[in-house]
């Protein structure tokens, strides 16, 4: 067709393609958009930024991850999951001895936030707490104010359809 943009895109879950497709964001996009707001916070908050080339010493590996805010609480992947892939060795994976911190976006905050893998001991969902517990503990609770570099806001850009 002359005048006419097209595009394909290769989704993770052909369910999408059909219904959803103009209203259900790719993945991939969510993240780009989760680690540039990242990259902009750190830079903001005096980080040096290197992109990953080759080897390198004395630098923090950090892993960029969308939180989700959830029940008081932004919510985010602590580990790589690998289920949907043919015959994985494993359903997940871990980020431990390969990182040294997440680095957390929420578009529902516009917060990016830098938490040291130490200070997660769990395997599947870190969470940080935006709201006060109901029942006022203190104790254990990460509070997303404790980790915050910087805030960035993020909108998701309208596609034209083909």
């Amino acid at each position: 067709m002359v005048g006419q943009r097209t595009c394909c895109l290769v989704w993770t879950r052909p369910s999408r393609c059909r219904r959803h497709s103009l209203s259900v964001e790719h993945p991939k996009a969510i993240g780009d958009r989760s680690t540039l707001a990242i990259m902009l916070a750190l830079k903001d908050a005096g980080y040096a930024l290197l992109l990953p080339f080759g080897e390198g010493s004395g630098l923090r590996r950090v892993q960029c991850k969308t939180g989700r805010l959830r029940s008081g609480a932004i919510r985010f992947a602590t580990c790589s999951a690998y289920g949907h892939h043919r015959n994985p060795a494993t359903a997940r994976r871990s980020y431990v001895d390969q990182i040294e911190a997440f680095a957390i976006h929420c578009p529902e905050t516009g917060g990016v936030y830098l938490v040291p893998i130490e200070d997660l001991k769990v395997e599947v969902q870190g969470a940080l707490r935006v709201d006060a517990p109901k029942n006022n503990q203190k104790r254990l609770i990460r509070f997303a104010s404790d980790y915050e570099i910087g805030e960035v806001q993020s909108r998701r850009t309208r596609t034209t359809s083909a």
